[in-house]
């Protein structure tokens, strides 16, 4: 609970994390406070932090469960069968393209495997994993800032190129690759503002010579392929997001473009064997073709699990020309 507390900031989140009251979440604080005759808490205006005694308890604690739950996956493995849920973090795009084949693959696989799957964006993932409110994630992390500690573990899983969604029959759906310069008269459909397509599909315009006109803006990326396979627009979009099937065409671009994708783990979890059979499903991928691991390579000298780091720069521009297609 203090754990929580520490990563959450408030009494109101870490109840709803536990499905508890605030008022049972105090209480139990408290009689903490009492048992160890020390000041744990401190309030900063509407939310509390963690004393110095505090910190040290909660990682202890931690510390603590984590043992504990090792020593419980180290019993089950000795019968081989991963066994537990497993709560996985996806982002949108990946969720009915990745995802779900993976957990489908699981339950054939491992049937005392349950995984438990929640959308979860990059900018959300990573504290939802620190907190423990989530056991692996699928994630990028060229444009998000992600709170890195030596506790994680990143596991590069591919580069997912960016490609231009058109309508069936559409001039551009003849050519292989396009220039997006031949797009400058286009409607296009885009990403809510600020988000990392939204920003990515405005600078690549604007870097072809010319200002895109929008002609809708969805946060949803089914929305924005209906939208184009009813004519009216195209769209720049991870490969990953754009369904299987003929509603719409798409085609690389001339200079090409993609984000890296990669797993990220807690090294430290109850779930160990769980965990390790869940991150090497979602690794054998045969079904998507969209993700080029040749592109997604650590750069050299850097180890994958080291951070962000691991993976080579981004801005996902390949700089000999074959990169991710």
């Amino acid at each position: 609970m203090l754990a929580l507390l520490d990563g959450l900031g408030t009494v109101r989140a870490v109840a709803q994390t536990l499905h508890v009251s605030p008022s049972t979440v105090s209480q139990q604080l408290g009689v903490l406070e009492s048992e160890t005759r020390s000041r744990l808490l401190e309030r900063t205006g509407r939310r509390v932090r963690l004393t110095p005694t505090g910190i040290v308890l909660a990682r202890r604690g931690r510390e603590i469960l984590d043992r504990m739950a090792d020593a419980e996956a180290e019993l089950r493995a000795l019968h081989d069968e991963p066994i537990g849920t497993v709560r996985l973090g996806v982002f949108q795009s990946a969720i009915h393209t990745l995802a779900v084949p993976t957990a489908a693959r699981l339950a054939s696989t491992h049937p005392h495997l349950h995984v438990e799957l929640v959308e979860s964006e990059p900018h959300e993932s990573g504290p939802a994993l620190g907190t423990g409110e989530l056991d692996v994630v699928v994630t990028t992390t060229d444009h998000v800032t992600f709170p890195w500690d030596r506790d994680l573990e990143i596991v590069p899983l591919g580069a997912d190129p960016v490609v231009l969604v058109l309508p069936q029959g559409h001039p551009l759906a003849r050519r292989r690759v396009v220039d997006l310069a031949a797009c400058a008269t286009e409607s296009w459909a885009c990403d809510r503002p600020g988000t990392y397509m939204a920003e990515l599909t405005a600078r690549l315009c604007h870097e072809s010579g010319f200002e895109p006109k929008v002609a809708c803006r969805f946060g949803n990326y089914l929305l924005l392929v209906q939208h184009v396979e009813s004519a009216r627009s195209v769209a720049l979009l991870p490969a990953l997001a754009v369904p299987p099937g003929p509603a719409v065409v798409t085609r690389d671009l001339t200079t090409p473009v993609h984000r890296n994708v990669a797993v990220v783990r807690r090294r430290t979890t109850g779930l160990r064997s769980a965990v390790d059979a869940v991150v090497e499903a979602l690794l054998d991928h045969p079904e998507l073709p969209a993700l080029s691991p040749r592109s997604a390579q650590p750069a050299p000298g850097r180890a994958p699990s080291a951070g962000q780091d691991a993976f080579r720069g981004a801005d996902h521009r390949a700089e000999d020309g074959g990169g991710p297609r």
